[in-house]
């Protein structure tokens, strides 16, 4: 079928997901095909019982799904779709053909069969699947169209009936025994439980001192060059051969591990003694080992590398990274996003291998295409990774793209186009140095060097890591070249002390590679499951480090005690294995759903429910009994942690409090709340009794000389304030409440010594400084994350609370005039000044940066370059380089030029850069385009991400 036979055809009616995604197939099909957006899931399972028809009543109107008849779902068209599922019937009515252009993973198969079963179509239905928004892509799966894959359907739906039953069956129970509102679910509440774990790995964690040396050894050669270093540093690493103890030699406990005899370790006054001892030693080279070095390239992106990668260097949430894939899939500059796969098309391949010769030349070419086989259990391999559309990349400059849709694009250009390119290769040196310390003992120290020979795909992407301690595959560390027997001069030993650290929270990326690794949930889900357990006050964040809330604690220390299986890990990958098994044909849904529920044996045959399981015959079983009988449950004991022999740690309805049981039996305790985000591993026996030890009730501090309201200080779950007492009959609720003015006593403040005068001067903020030349007036707040000036909505930090009354006009101006930093850290100082730049006429600086140093005039950035040090780098130097970025860059539009003109000229520009990159042509520059519009232009996304993801509660 062509997509031009609109005369034999007649009228066609396409339906996609999203609005974004129809206006962008409707231009590659053309007059003859009307392109409408279902706007996600038009119906689902009923999410209250006030949505489930009148004729079911009992457990399938509370479940919304008929578990005695076969785990029937009740499906209901959204409230919210009625009027759009109006809309598509008026158009399939006047159309002769209908194409479902859905997603084609399960999710996608699902909404076309729901639009199929609502909609009743009368006229031929075809099912129509691309991987890219291309003109090529598009046109191809009109000619090609497949019938619904009810295998998929029918996984989906097994799927969504399992999170229904688990969701609704637990989630009360933590209602009656924790908290209102609380939820539970088959991924969510393991993804929880292994951030609890974490943390209670550092609340048990006790951290061990331990010592080195660390030496810096002279060669005595001149002159020295950068290949040819006269010095370098090597670490101590045996004394008489007991090898010095490091971080790994110890455990949790802070002791060091079994199996450690022959492990020596240092304290500080040893260290220092040895270091004594050694200030006479003559030195000498014992062993040199080189091996070769090779780096082979990462494979292209699927869904979990790419939130990780985007974590790691664009600072993107998964929830984030999601959106703006999707805004890209949706308009045509990626494939689809939502893939477990690493595989490239020969289409793909052949573009990519292109580009390398084209930015690199052939030499970073290698002799045959790289293929890449998937990780991922079960892996879909129909699908490809996520690469850049079309038989020709686009490189990040041609796009037209700006803010963080640019910034994705570029990570993705760069990572399918070094998946192409050859090794990195080099060589890797361990230099052993020796000597003998004045009191006769033997030592010996260790350099270990890297020289790569050949960048290959390091020209282009560099991977990077969780730990923010990790070398980068690209650096290098170069050793002077010596020999074993050469003579070394010690030019410093200087004692070195270390201390274990707690195991590192998880932060999103390393939360998803930790979920993809046990196998638990799919990777197309986890991002919205992330963005639930934050959602649901389980988990909040401290910088990128994922912290487990109190009340997570209680949630997950129910789930253990009372439903440990459901979120046993292991028992989470199987119920997966199991699932995709049902997906495959392999095993069937009811009698796996029927085992699930209601246990071995109740409804089933023998030994089916075991085979539609994955064999094993013991890991389902029971949800029905578990959630039925709660009198072993105690509410008190599972929301209680001890803190010390007579503190306990309970979390109530209204939040965590610490409590001291009182002396006398039968009196109230003593009672403090804890701060909303403290973290738990912070919560010591110290900071509970200081907690406890701080006054509490109300102290009246006076009236108000203008209102007459009584004033009073009091303790907050937010912390200490001041507010006042209104009068008796004073409405609190309707139209006409009053709320009382409330103000947070400045950190320099105590509840006991506060005054009624600095109570007065906080409650009249925030003050008016002044307006500004457009008449916007900027004001002085006290806000929970310290004192700022507010001008319309932009917001800038003010350094002291003081100033808070003191800040000038001029002043608050003067502070707006500066460049806006980003999070609430001071910006590190610039390594260097170069001058004025003659194009921009900005100052131009050397920063240090997650990369490296590099050049920036405040517009551009550039990296140095190999052969550039930040000690020797002239001005003149520093232009050169933000001269050719700009070259590199993004072109500009501008509104002078003729549409036509302008695109030749962007083609023109951005190929001559192109050929002229050494770096995979990153565009700083363009990274400067205003973020307003990169935000109104993902509000579409956003819109179309959340409608998909509302409709499952996990995937």
């Amino acid at each position: 079928m062509s997509p031009s036979s609109e005369t034999a055809h007649g009228q066609r009616l396409v339906i996609v997901e999203s609005p974004a995604k129809a206006k962008t197939i409707k231009g590659y099909l053309g007059p003859g095909y009307i392109v409408e957006a279902s706007v996600g899931h038009i119906r689902d399972l009923p999410s209250t019982a006030a949505e489930v028809p009148d004729k079911y009543t009992g457990e399938v109107r509370r479940l919304g799904v008929d578990v005695d008849h076969d785990f029937a779902p009740i499906y209901v068209v959204n409230a919210d779709k009625k009027s759009q599922v109006s809309k598509l019937k008026s158009l399939l009515a006047e159309s002769d053909e209908l194409f479902l252009a859905t997603d084609e993973d399960r999710e996608g198969e699902a909404i076309a069969w729901h639009l199929q079963q609502v909609l009743k179509p009368k006229v031929p239905v075809h099912r129509m699947v691309f991987h890219e928004i291309t003109k090529s892509a598009i046109q191809e799966a009109v000619a090609n169209p497949r019938e619904l894959n009810q295998r998929l359907v029918d996984a989906q739906e097994t799927r969504r009936i399992l999170d229904r039953l688990y969701g609704f069956e637990v989630s009360p129970v933590l209602w009656k025994k924790v908290m209102p509102k609380l939820s539970a679910g088959r991924v969510q509440s393991v993804a929880t439980r292994l951030v609890v774990e974490r943390e209670r790995e550092r609340m048990a964690f006790r951290s061990a001192s331990y010592w080195d040396l660390v030496g810096t050894f002279g060669t005595g050669r001149t002159p020295a060059d950068a290949a040819n270093p006269e010095s370098f540093g090597a670490r101590l690493i045996a004394v008489d051969g007991k090898r010095i103890a490091s971080g790994r030699d110890f455990g949790q406990d802070g002791r060091l591990k079994a199996g450690s005899a022959n492990t020596l370790h240092l304290d500080e006054q040893a260290a220092r003694a040895l270091a004594a001892a050694l200030e006479q030693t003559a030195f000498s080279v014992r062993g040199v080992e080189s091996k070769p070095y090779r780096r082979s390239p990462y494979a292209p992106f699927r869904t979990t590398t790419l939130q990780q990668e985007a974590s790691r260097k664009l600072g993107f949430g998964a929830k984030r990274t999601m959106q703006v894939a999707q805004k890209l899939y949706e308009n045509g500059f990626i494939t689809y996003m939502r893939t477990d796969s690493t595989t490239l098309s020969d289409t793909a391949v052949a573009a990519a291998r292109a580009q390398v010769t084209q930015l690199y030349g052939a030499d970073y070419l290698p002799d045959a295409p790289r293929t890449y086989a998937s990780k991922v259990k079960n892996a879909q391999e129909a699908h490809e990774a996520v690469r850049p559309s079309g038989d020709r990349f686009r490189t990040p400059a041609e796009t037209g793209l700006s803010g963080d849709d640019f910034r994705l694009y570029e990570l993705i250009w760069m990572r399918t186009v070094a998946s192409q390119m050859k090794d990195a290769v080099g060589q890797s040196v361990t230099v052993k140095v020796g000597g003998r310390a004045a009191d006769g003992r033997d030592v010996e120290f260790s350099a270990s060097g890297k020289i790569i020979t050949f960048h290959g795909f390091l020209k282009a992407y560099v991977e990077g890591a969780d730990d923010p301690n990790a070398e980068l595959d690209d650096r290098e560390r170069r050793l002077p070249q010596v020999t074993e027997g050469d003579p070394l001069a010690a030019e410093q030993i200087t004692p070195e002390g270390h201390a274990t650290k707690p195991p590192a929270r998880y932060t999103e990326a390393s939360l998803v590679k930790e979920l993809e690794d046990r196998e638990i949930g799919r990777p197309s889900t986890y991002a919205s499951i992330i963005d639930t357990i934050i959602g649901r006050r389980y988990v909040f964040k401290k910088g990128t480090a994922l912290v487990p809330s109190f009340l997570s604690f209680a949630v997950v220390n129910l789930l253990e005690k009372h439903f440990g299986r459901l979120v046993d890990y292991d028992f989470t990958a199987k119920m997966e294995d199991d699932l995709d098994r049902i997906a495959a044909g392999e095993a069937q849904s009811v009698p796996w759903l029927k085992r699930f529920y209601f246990g071995e044996g109740e409804g089933t045959a023998a030994g089916g429910a075991a085979e539609a399981g994955n064999g094993d015959g013991d890991h389902l079983g029971g949800l029905k009994e578990l959630v039925t009988d709660l009198g072993a449950i105690d509410a008190r004991e599972i929301s209680s942690f001890r803190v010390s022999d007579d503190i306990t740690l309970r979390v109530g309805r209204y939040g965590p409090y610490v409590e001291r049981a009182s002396e006398v039996e039968g009196e109230p305790g003593q009672r403090a709340d804890i701060p909303e985000e403290l973290p738990p591993d912070e919560l010591t026996v110290e900071l509970a009794e200081e907690l406890l030890a701080r006054p509490s009730g109300d102290y009246e501090l006076g009236p108000d000389p203008v209102s007459g309201n009584t004033l009073v200080a009091k303790d907050g779950r937010y912390g200490p304030y001041v507010t006042e007492i209104l009068p008796e009959g004073t409405p609190k609720t309707g139209k006409n409440a009053v709320k009382p003015r409330t103000a947070s006593l400045f950190k320099t403040m105590a509840l006991d010594t506060v005054t009624l005068d600095d109570a007065l001067k906080l409650l009249s903020l925030p003050r008016v400084v002044g307006v500004d030349a457009e008449g916007v007036e900027i004001t002085a707040q006290n806000g929970r994350y310290g004192p700022y000036l507010k001008r319309g909505t932009d917001s800038r930090s003010l350094t002291s609370e003081d100033q808070l009354f003191t800040v000038t006009l001029e002043e608050a101006l003067a502070i707006y005039a500066q460049p806006k930093q980003r999070g609430r850290a001071a910006a590190a100082p610039p390594l260097k000044e170069l001058g004025t730049d003659p194009v921009s006429e900005r100052p131009v600086v050397v920063k240090d940066g997650r990369f490296g140093p590099y050049v920036t005039d405040g517009e551009t950035n550039a990296t140095l370059r190999k052969d550039d040090a930040v000690e020797t780098i002239t001005p003149e130097r520093g232009y050169e380089l933000l001269a050719e970025k700009r070259a590199r860059g993004p072109v500009k539009k501008t509104a002078k030029k003729a549409p036509a003109k302008k695109a030749a000229a962007k083609k023109t520009a951005t190929k001559t850069a192109a050929k002229k990159t050494t770096a995979a042509a990153k565009t700083a520059a363009k990274k400067t385009t205003t973020v307003k519009k990169a935000a109104t232009k993902t509000a579409a996304a956003k819109k179309t991400a959340a409608s998909k993801t509302t409709a499952t509660d996990e995937g």
